[in-house]
């Protein structure tokens, strides 16, 4: 079979939350060999790779993607058509020269990445393998500890919680079908806890609980009284947090429960709660640019404490080599679509092994039943993955491939 892109094509298909995004299909000696969705974030950082929007009201509530998508058949495709569908570095290089600009606004990061991924598929189709080999090579797979996100709130939920996740991790487990039901078990636990306390309503974009809750604090309360509602002890599911704090940093303060704290402030309350909690990991504890907070922060209970930057990061190497040098965190969040092509997410996420900090993989608050990130934290050895509640299908698609992979990978081990 020949390796060469003989074609791309995209259209408009639609994400999680009923908004406009690009799917691109790779065809390969006349065979459509791949094919990709784009996700979409909510609680977006400032130093994110551009989503390309049309931004004609009338259509889409100005949403649409029609411009992306003519990116990808028309200036795309003809720079990309005769090239090894193979080389990945290759095709990311073509693209990122084509568009030109830091931060992918002329061809638009939905574009380049629904192609970046579409021709990765293609690749590993090409040569007959899963996609998470295809990734890993000979270095073999390594199962995720899953960070399920049972109770949302901040951007993802209309509630009154500043926090926008609140996770279980089951990490004490031997195998990673045993540790997904664990926390399987522990969403229907909340459930049944909210219930029992009158605070049953809707669920946030990523499928967990939304309540109303009298302090942010409470939440971590719930997720004990899930965890061990659901007869597990908190020595084998830990808690893990996205804040995303940037949310709510306003003219140099946090505004969280009502009250305005400086950084320091508020590294001393997740200090508390690492003491109080089974607390591993925190996401976002500070804005992406409060980089004196993070460091403050690191210094205080980073030897204690998972601390990951997402819109710190947003995925891009020389923001993590910021975070290196100034000692302000001990793990990145890895979001395929802000940084915008799949050469420049491994080379990140190189760069993060080199310098000991630990990968998380993850999805976006809009996403698709495309299952990508999962074979990409499972070939990659992240050891850590974030794709929602185990519910709606757009979260549950990334559960089910990781089952369907864990019948050919076994090894599974917590990163604490």
């Amino acid at each position: 079979m020949s390796d060469i892109i003989s074609g791309l094509d995209a259209r408009m298909v639609l994400d999680s939350r009923g908004n406009p995004t690009v799917e691109v299909d790779c065809y390969v000696g006349g065979n459509l060999l791949g094919r990709a969705m784009v996700p979409s974030g909510a609680s977006t950082g400032a130093h994110e790779a551009i989503e390309l929007r049309d931004g004609d009201s009338s259509r889409w509530l100005g949403k649409g993607v029609d411009n992306a998508v003519n990116n990808v058949v028309e200036t795309i495709q003809e720079a990309l058509v005769g090239m090894p569908v193979d080389d990945q570095k290759a095709i990311d290089e073509v693209m990122i020269e084509l568009d030109g600009t830091p931060n992918k606004a002329n061809l638009g990061a939905n574009a380049m990445l629904g192609v970046s991924m579409a021709c990765l598929h293609a690749g590993a189709a090409l040569h007959e393998l899963p996609l998470w080999r295809y990734v890993g090579g000979v270095a073999g797979g390594l199962m995720p500890v899953p960070m399920l996100n049972i109770l949302n709130g901040g951007a993802h939920a209309a509630s009154n919680v500043d926090v926008q996740e609140f996770m279980v991790m089951p990490h004490g487990f031997d195998t990673f079908p045993e540790a997904l039901r664990a926390g399987v078990e522990c969403y229907h636990s909340l459930k049944r806890e909210l219930k029992a306390d009158g605070l049953l309503g809707g669920v946030g974009d990523e499928g967990g609980f939304a309540p109303n809750l009298p302090a942010n604090e409470a939440g971590l309360g719930y997720m004990v009284r899930a965890i061990e509602g659901a007869g597990y002890s908190t020595e084998e599911i830990g808690i893990a947090l996205d804040v995303a704090s940037t949310e709510f940093y306003k003219d140099g303060a946090y505004h969280m429960d009502g009250k305005a704290l400086s950084g320091e402030e508020l590294s001393d309350i997740y200090a508390s709660w690492v003491d109080e909690y089974p607390l591993l990991s925190i996401e976002d504890g500070f804005a992406e640019d409060d980089w004196r907070s993070w460091s403050h922060c690191m210094r205080d209970i980073g030897d204690r404490v998972q601390l990951v930057g997402d819109d710190l990061f947003v995925t891009q190497s020389e923001r993590l080599s910021m975070g290196i040098d100034s000692k302000a965190a001990n793990a990145i969040l890895v979001k395929v679509n802000q940084v915008g092509t799949i050469t420049e997410t491994l080379e990140t996420m190189d760069l993060a092994s080199a310098h000991g900090f630990n990968s998380v993989v993850s999805h976006r608050s809009g996403e698709t039943e495309d299952t990508t990130i999962a074979d990409l934290a499972v070939g990659t050895r992240a050891g850590q993955i974030k794709t929602g509640a185990p519910a709606r299908s757009d979260r549950v698609a990334k559960y089910n491939q990781l089952l369907r992979i864990s019948n050919e990978v076994s090894e599974y081990r917590s990163p604490f």
